[in-house]
Parts: structure tokens; C-alpha cells; sequence
């Protein structure tokens, strides 16, 4: 596994970290068991970043990964999570008292005496403009418990507004083979600014993995399900925004452009590593062997430039133009 320097403290982590977004339920029931074998390949695998929120399973995420740190010897495990999506502050409702609630309510079902990194969870443009959250992010990583702090956000516009704030440990943001246009107007950007970029729904919610087919359906608990045309919440966190149906269509004739020497998954994977604005991406796992098969990404070689520049024109002539939601 290779690594990659993440945030303010010059930290090294996996390339290849682990979203844990499934432990909570939204992609369906997952048993505490599965949960732990998932961290258990996943370290084996070389992942030491691990990606969570307060809201995952109203906080079933962080006590499950809570109750592995509790078990875990070996080299230090970074986890980063986050607050702003919980329905007594969302939309509009944020203060220094909620997120220092949050906050501690984070620490004590991971465990720990400081959160690693506490990222704004989509957090609307208002809020983000007004700047008293990044304020209340600095005090408290002056005080010691978050020593970090970062944002999660839907747009490039978003992700702009942040970068301006003084100590940004880094931006996460959607972006894959159909999500490209970060790559030219966010992600140069957060270089230049030392902010690193964590890439969340890298296989835009399993599209990317080349499984599905017109006929696959979703249990009523899955995102991919009561989601699927952001009835809940924004429509580009599942299936980056694609109508299904046709987000099948463009995976199947998109799996024809890839190597055969490996899966889909992760030549989807390896296309987002190969961007070195990029420090690591944090792909979700239903099993054990799917966070082994991710962490290998970290050694393939890069798709290189001639495959880079047929994707981006896939992308241009055949994607974009299906796109739903802010962006």
C-alpha cells in the first residue's frame, strides 16, 4: 500500500482508505460481524484512513469502529468523521453548542480523546459564506479535541468557498470516470492551496463496478433505492447523479475501454489515483473481499495518458449530459 500526506500535520496515509458509510444500514442491513471482518481485511490490505459520520446509522458507524480500535494493535488507524447532516441542525440550525455536542458524542463512540479530523458534512453554501462553523473548527482544534478539520461538499463552488479558510485540512468531494470536472476546476486548485482531497463514491454507488444491470433492485433501507432521484437528500450522492437505467448503459459500454488485466472496480479506482491532487479515496465494502480487492488498486500501474484522454472525451460526449443536481 502506498501513501499519501494528509492535511495541516503532514500525516501519512493509505491511498486507498475506507468509506464506512454501508456500517450504518443505508446500502442495507450489515451485521456487526461483517462490519468488524471489513476493518480486519482492511488493515490487512494496508488502509489506515478510515471515513465516517455522527449520521451513519445515527452514530452505528463510529460505535462499530469504536469497538474495533478497541481491539486494534498494530499502526495507527486515522479516522475522520463528520457533523452538519443531523436533522436538529440541518439546514439551518448550526451552533457552537451543537457541534461541540456532536463532537463529543463522536469521541465517545470512537473512543478517543481528540477526533483525527472533523469534516462539515455538506454543509449548506450559506452557512459555508457566513464562517462562524470554520471559526468554531479552529477553537476547537485549539483546544485540543479535533485535531483537524475539513468539509465534505456537493458543488466546485463549495469547495472554492472553503479553501479560503484559514487551516482547511482538506476537501471531500465526489468524483469519478462520470464525475470528471473537478480534475479542471476544483482539484488544481486544492493543490495549490495544501488542502488534500479525500474522494468519496469513487464507483458511483457500485455503477463503476460493471455489476448491475437494468433489472438489479435495492432493498427499501439502500440509498440506491429511496434515493435513486435524490428524494432524501441530493440526487449526485447516488449514482453520481445518473438516471439508473442509463448510468447502466454508459458502465456497460464504458467496460469495453478498460484494461483486462484488471476488474472495473478497480481500474475505476486507479483512474482517480492517477490525478496526484488526489490523497486517498475512501471506498465503501459489503465484504471482506471487496476491501481487499480495493486496497490492491494502491499497486496497479497508472491507465496512462492515451486511456486518461479517451475517458475524459467518454466522459464529454457521452456522461456529462445526463447529469442531475448542483455540481
Amino acid at each position: 500500500m502506498k501513501s499519501r500526506e494528509y492535511g495541516t500535520l503532514g500525516a501519512q496515509v493509505s491511498e486507498v482508505g475506507l468509506g464506512c458509510w454501508q456500517f450504518g444500514g443505508d446500502f442495507g442491513p450489515m451485521s456487526d460481524e461483517k462490519a468488524m471482518s471489513i476493518m480486519a481485511a482492511a488493515v490487512q490490505g494496508g488502509i489506515n484512513f478510515f471515513d465516517t459520520a455522527d449520521v451513519y446509522g445515527g452514530g452505528r458507524s463510529e460505535s462499530l469502529i469504536g469497538d474495533f480500535l478497541k481491539s486494534h494493535s498494530g499502526d495507527p488507524i486515522r479516522v475522520v468523521t463528520k457533523f452538519g447532516r443531523d436533522g436538529s441542525v440541518f439546514p439551518d440550525g448550526y451552533t457552537e453548542s451543537a457541534m461541540r455536542q456532536s463532537v463529543e458524542s463522536s469521541r465517545a463512540r470512537l473512543g478517543v480523546e481528540a477526533l483525527d479530523c472533523l469534516q462539515l458534512h455538506c454543509v449548506p453554501m450559506d452557512e459555508l459564506r457566513k464562517g462562524d462553523v470554520f471559526s468554531w473548527l479552529r477553537d476547537l482544534k485549539s483546544e485540543g479535541v479535533i485535531r483537524e478539520f475539513g468539509a465534505s461538499v456537493e458543488t466546485i463552488e463549495e469547495g472554492l468557498v472553503c479553501l479560503q479558510q484559514e487551516g482547511l485540512a482538506s476537501l471531500q468531494v465526489i468524483f469519478n470516470i462520470f464525475r470528471q470536472k473537478l480534475a479542471t476546476e476544483l482539484l488544481p486548485q486544492a493543490k495549490a492551496a495544501g488542502a488534500s482531497i479525500i474522494v468519496r463514491l469513487p464507483l458511483a454507488s457500485g455503477l463503476l463496478a460493471g455489476k448491475y444491470t437494468a433489472e438489479t433492485t435495492f432493498t427499501d433501507g439502500d440509498h440506491r433505492n429511496y434515493n435513486c432521484d435524490g428524494q432524501a437528500f441530493s440526487v449526485g450522492e447516488t449514482f453520481a447523479g445518473l438516471p439508473f437505467p442509463i448510468g447502466v448503459e454508459l458502465a456497460n459500454e464504458l467496460r469495453e475501454m478498460l484494461p483486462d488485466s484488471m476488474t472495473m472496480a478497480q481500474a475505476a479506482q486507479r483512474w482517480i489515483l492517477d490525478h496526484d491532487a488526489v490523497t486517498t479515496i475512501i471506498t465503501g465494502a459489503s465484504s471482506a473481499e471487496q476491501v481487499s480487492d480495493n486496497a490492491a488498486v494502491s499497486r496497479l500501474p497508472s491507465l496512462g495518458p492515451a486511456l486518461h484522454e479517451a475517458l475524459s472525451s467518454f466522459y464529454h460526449s457521452k456522461v456529462e449530459q445526463h447529469i442531475r443536481g448542483v455540481y
